[in-house]
């Protein structure tokens, strides 16, 4: 509280005092608390003045306000907690952490003191000619995965042309490894047909090892593909994300405008909608700075950038490159997906790729086994699929049926109606006959063979072809069997007339003196 305040209370309270009011009354009348009325009922003004004002000016805070000004003047990021610190280990004051706090507040409000250092200035650059620059940076975002709904990180490595604004992203569920870094590159200068003559980056663990001053160490992956590439690479400093804004931009721009309450599932799926919403959106918006749309001002620059030709330590055929196997078996070549067989994801994570004329050909690792060919697409975006790639659930469908009708035949003593059946099934419930097969196979162990054949009948005569109707009719006809055999059986049984047989039956009997023996009464005679 001010000296004023508090004075103007110790006077209204003496004021209210003289004029005959108790301190009840006081408080209730000024709103003070009664604790405060006690403490300034019996003082004077010289107790006042020494306990009060003097206390005040003598406070430790007070006594060290200069050099405390001093610090934060010196010191524009310091902290309160720092000046607590210091204060202590120079002074040893017995004050606690939040009164040095709200003191340095004060002193900051006061003397209109900024803990931050005085803000950068910017200066609007031009766009550097097409072709010229590409832009590169890491975002993650958290994602719920709606199959298992637990939180996941995903990881983007975005691109962007300086020139046209021409965006691209590769997406991963793990933190990417300077390979990864290396391969994207390569993928996002097929995607777009060309090369940059310079890449922008973060210094980047992936990317770089060491700034050494200006003499960069990059880290070995990336170092090779430099070389081979004959890339112009430009590093920020160290905390300068503004030097790359255009990056920092669209990274934002993916995360908030895409992944931003998307729902995921898997890594593939939500790659195939990153491309999809790339053509519908990422780069047909129109930019808000150039007022272009980056789609269209690209197949200009496209023009502009350099033709690619990746080189092989191993291979000497530059026409031959390595890709990643995709969780859905396809390898990504020139912005399209081209199949491989089923199963090749789980026993190769990467293949070679070979340019033959108009043809795209995969093979192993190792090049000892052809897994695809493919006609090369000149369009961008497609899924280029060969039909003996899909999976062919027809086979082991047709197995399944196969083992069944004979099955069923020996259960019900008939070929032909078994086989209508199943097919008819197959027929009109193409999709669920392996689960329909199945509620078929658990009906025949659990029912006798005569209600199995009264329920195929009455399927098939019907065109009931459902195996849901097979179970409710075997269950109607074996509760019929059950209810027929139980009538039968009381049938068997002899009437009854009220509460008697109608045959007769012999009951002995005792004589008299037998229970009056057992009662007692033994020396009693009977009278007649």
């Amino acid at each position: 509280m001010k000296k004023e305040k508090r004075w103007v209370m110790y006077c209204k309270i003496q004021v209210m005092k003289s004029e005959g009011f108790s301190q009840r009354k006081v408080s209730e009348l000024t709103g003070y608390s009664r604790k405060a009325v006690r403490k300034y009922w019996n003082m004077t003004p010289d107790q006042y003045d020494e306990q009060i004002l003097e206390k005040a000016k003598k406070s430790s805070l007070e006594q060290h306000k200069e050099q405390m000004l001093m610090w934060l003047r010196e010191y524009r990021g310091v902290t309160a907690a720092q000046v607590f610190d210091w204060l202590q280990e120079k002074y040893q004051i017995e004050l606690c952490e939040s009164s040095i706090r709200r003191y340095v507040n004060k002193l900051k409000k006061e003397y209109y003191i900024k803990s931050t250092a005085p803000e950068r200035d910017y200066q609007a650059l031009p766009d550097p000619p097409m072709g010229y620059q590409m832009q590169i940076d890491i975002g993650i975002v958290t994602v719920e995965n709606l199959v298992t709904h637990k939180y996941h990180k995903l990881y983007c490595i975005g691109f962007v042309l300086s020139n046209s604004r021409y965006k691209y992203g590769i997406w991963y569920d793990y933190p990417p490894t300077a390979s990864n870094m290396v391969n994207a590159i390569k993928a996002c200068f097929e995607w777009m047909g060309g090369k940059p003559k310079e890449l922008v980056f973060d210094q980047d663990r992936l990317i770089a090892v060491d700034e050494n001053y200006g003499d960069i160490i990059y880290t070995k992956e990336f170092e090779a593909f430099r070389q081979s590439e004959k890339l112009k690479i430009y590093l920020c400093r160290g905390a300068d994300p503004e030097s790359k804004g255009r990056v920092e931009a669209v990274v934002k721009f993916f995360k908030n405008n895409f992944a931003k309450y998307r729902p995921y599932t898997e890594l593939w799926q939500w790659e195939e909608e990153f491309e999809q919403w790339l053509s519908r959106c990422g780069n047909r918006k129109k930019h808000s700075i150039t007022k272009k749309i980056p789609a269209e001002v690209f197949e200009v620059e496209r023009e502009y950038l350099t033709p690619i030709s990746y080189e092989n330590n191993n291979i000497l055929d530059k026409n031959i490159l390595t890709r990643a196997v995709r969780k859905d078996n396809t390898v990504f070549y020139d912005g399209n997906r081209y199949s491989v067989p089923i199963g090749t994801y789980n026993n190769h994570k990467e293949v070679k790729i070979e340019i033959k004329e108009d043809e795209l050909w995969i093979y192993d690792i190792f090049r000892d086994v052809l897994f695809a060919k493919h006609k090369i697409s000149p369009e961008k975006g497609r899924l280029i699929q060969n039909n003996n790639h899909l999976r062919n659930t027809e086979e082991k469908v047709n197995e399944m049926q196969n083992k069944l009708l004979e099955r069923l035949s020996a259960a019900v003593g008939t070929r032909e109606k078994a086989k209508i059946f199943l097919e008819g099934i197959k027929r009109e419930k193409p999709r669920y006959a392996r689960d329909q097969y199945k509620i078929i196979e658990k009906v025949i162990s659990d029912t006798e063979q005569e209600v199995l054949l009264r329920a195929l009948e009455f399927c098939t005569i019907n065109s009931l072809y459902s195996a849901v109707d097979f179970k409710d009719a075997a269950a109607h006809f074996r509760k019929t069997a059950i209810n027929a055999s139980l009538k039968e059986e009381l049938n068997n049984t002899p009437p009854l007339i009220g509460s008697k047989l109608l045959h007769t039956v012999n009951v002995s009997r005792r004589d008299i003196g037998e229970y009056i023996k057992s009662l007692g009464g033994g020396n009693v005679k009977c009278l007649n």
